[in-house]
């Protein structure tokens, strides 16, 4: 191990993020350690990684499946925690030097939380964290003095491109999309849409909720909501334009026209190396462009099908509140009801409106409050499901 290592704490190892910031951190010649590993299920997967990395801790957050497994082949150094609430404990450790939180959905809150109130650099690549408790979360790590380093593409895209001037030079972000696997169909179409179809997303290899996100469109909504807490900026200067390449990840445009944009193949190793490494840049292992061949990149608005979700995320970026804990977990319930068989794609939206508008809303709620909130959303879409 080199001297002067960073010790990462990896939440949600064997995710998509989880193992491609593992590969990251195994190409970095000991620059970068994990030090900690989680995962709820997909205990074969956890245990392999633990053996390659020999973490100090292994963190499995469903305490009964835990114990039915045979944890024998553990490294002997390695500690195995269970339960959720070890998730906070791993992330406030002495020996922990960043965060990633890479859980995803609403579970991931308590943990970054937790690493933030300690004054953890968090890379945060659960946007539902910055969804539901983005004031309270930002002013959390201004009070800690700590740094969210954003790994979504399209945010730490702009957290790039926000180097190139001072925010009161910013005229507004542009999120790209690559539009999701029905960008050219038409309403009618959509009404057909099975899950085998929704889950074969054309460019990025996502887990199943965010695959069908981005085929909802709501994924930008949720980035838009995030981007909204994340960087300060009101959310009529955040646009968001289809760019199927997906290879120019966002945009900065300031005031004197400028845009300023960061490009790379999509291969989620970059943003999460930017983070990991921030404020420095090291060689990586990330996908490169090749200048030597001709390519073209197409950029246009979002059609009338995608306007929905995007407006959805636009009312709650604007409204703050409680507003987002109520449209992420409607979100999450919503998408789990249709990839169970019990909703159909086209009513995703429509159910995550309706429930959004049926909530009482408070405009400086509390952590407590934004967790009730969360539950009380999807018990509603479960009615709405049912109805």
């Amino acid at each position: 191990m080199a001297e002067n290592c960073k010790q990462i704490a990896v939440l949600g190892s064997t995710g998509s993020i989880g193992t491609s910031a593992l590969e990251v951190i195994a190409a970095s010649g000991g620059r970068l350690q994990a030090i900690a590993l989680s995962a709820h299920s997909q205990f074969d997967r956890l245990l392999k990684q633990a053996q390659e990395f020999q973490p100090r801790w292994v963190v499995v957050t469903d305490p009964q499946a835990a114990e039915a497994f045979d944890w024998s082949a553990l490294p002997v150094d390695t500690e195995l925690l269970t339960g959720s609430e070890a998730l906070c404990e791993v992330a406030i450790r002495d020996e922990v030097d960043l965060v990633l939180a890479a859980i995803v959905g609403r579970a991931g809150l308590e943990s970054t939380w937790a690493a933030i109130e300690n004054k953890k650099p968090v890379a945060l690549a659960n946007k539902e964290t910055m969804v539901m408790a983005g004031p309270l979360v930002t002013k959390l790590a201004e009070e800690r003095d700590t740094v969210l380093l954003p790994v979504d593409s399209e945010h730490s895209a702009i957290f790039q491109a926000l180097q190139s001037g001072k925010s009161n030079e910013v005229a507004r972000l542009v999120l790209t999309a690559s539009g999701g696997p029905f960008r050219d169909y038409s309403t009618e179409q959509l009404k057909n849409v099975t899950i085998a179809e929704a889950l074969d997303h054309p460019v990025w290899e996502m887990g199943p909720k965010i695959t069908i996100d981005s085929a909802t469109m709501m994924n930008k909504a949720l980035e838009i909501v995030e981007a909204r807490w994340m960087f300060g900026i009101n959310a009529e200067r955040i646009e968001v334009a289809i760019h199927p390449q997906s290879v120019v990840h966002s945009m900065v445009e300031y005031v004197d026209g400028s845009v300023v944009a960061q490009l790379s193949p999509p291969d989620m190793r970059l943003p999460i190396q930017v983070a990991f490494d921030y404020p420095h840049r090291f060689m990586g292992i990330a996908s490169r462009m090749d200048w030597q061949h001709g390519f073209s990149l197409d950029f246009w608005p979002p059609s009338e099908s995608q306007l929905p979700a995007l407006e959805l995320g636009h009312q709650c970026a604007s409204a703050g509140g409680t507003s987002g804990a109520v449209l992420n977990a409607a979100n999450e319930a919503a998408v789990g009801a249709f990839l169970a068989g019990e909703l159909h794609f086209t009513e995703i939206v429509p159910a995550c409106r309706s429930i959004l508008e049926m909530h009482s809303f408070d405009a400086n709620p509390t952590l407590s409050q934004l967790i009730k909130l969360d539950r009380w959303a999807r018990e509603e879409v479960t009615r709405w499901v049912c109805a």
